[in-house]
């Protein structure tokens, strides 16, 4: 069976004007990688109902999962919650459990904190939702089918995708290999790598040029689910640029 598959979309107009630099990418995308979903395709979109609403609809279901960050929120413009529910076609609404635990949290706090509007929009989310803990700042995220919605704050994030981690069915981890060569550019090495490609079409072979204060040089990374066909591609890519004169070294560059 083929891997399952997933797409993020990383929703905020924060991220669109360059307020806000993502954070989130790198690392959903070595997890899923570590779990055995790789990460197809990723969107950047602003807080605009239509616009999270026809994306959520679209991607769902061309993809096995469907990874959000941002926008949920206590303010105005964090909308993707509500956005999912319509998407889905249910009521957005208080979830009884996520109401409790932040109202709980709130009147814990030395002294305690007001449990108000802005914060009760953290504990409303689409019927039927299923609660994404986080241990961090205990507002919670949520999973709708495969629609899995998380915050947008790298740490809080991070807590919730390990919190959802466990219960995400993967296939096999995708594994890489890198080789790199110092002086050697990547247009000396297209065709070649080219035939190689050609000759693992199950691998996923890139070619990253690189540049130093000492000179450039390509490094070029084998990626897939077969550990031994990856290995095995890398040292087909060694044996290839050190016939093209490079020196070749496993691994990637300083």
């Amino acid at each position: 069976m083929p891997n399952p598959t997933a797409c993020l979309l990383i929703i905020g107009n924060e991220v669109l004007s360059g307020r806000t630099k993502d954070a989130n990418l790198q690392f959903i995308a070595t997890r899923l990688g570590e779990i055995g979903i790789p990460l197809r395709e990723v969107r950047v979109i602003p807080d605009v109902p239509a616009t999270i609403i026809g994306t959520v609809n679209e991607v769902r279901a061309k993809y096995d999962h469907v990874f959000t960050t941002g926008g949920i929120g206590p303010t105005h413009d964090d909308i993707t919650s509500e956005c999912v529910a319509g998407a889905f076609g249910v009521p957005w609404e208080p979830h009884p459990e996520a109401w409790r635990r932040l109202e709980s949290h709130y009147a814990r706090l030395t002294p305690p904190g007001d449990f108000n509007a802005a914060r009760q929009r953290m504990a409303t989310m689409p019927r039927g939702a299923e609660l994404i803990d986080n241990i961090i700042s205990i507002a919670p995220g949520f999973t709708m089918g495969n629609v899995h919605v998380m915050a947008g704050v790298p740490r809080i994030m991070q807590a919730m995708f390990e919190a959802l981690a466990p219960t995400l069915k993967g296939g096999p981890p995708i594994v890489s290999a890198a080789v790199h060569a110092n002086g050697l550019m990547e247009g000396r090495i297209a065709e070649g790598l080219a035939e190689i490609q050609h000759r693992y079409p199950a691998i996923d072979i890139g070619s990253y040029p690189y540049y130093r204060p000492g000179g450039g040089g390509v490094a070029v990374v084998a990626k897939g689910t077969d550990p031994e066909e990856v290995k095995q591609a890398a040292h087909d890519v060694l044996v290839f640029m050190r016939a093209c004169g490079g020196h070749p070294v496993e691994g990637e560059p300083d």
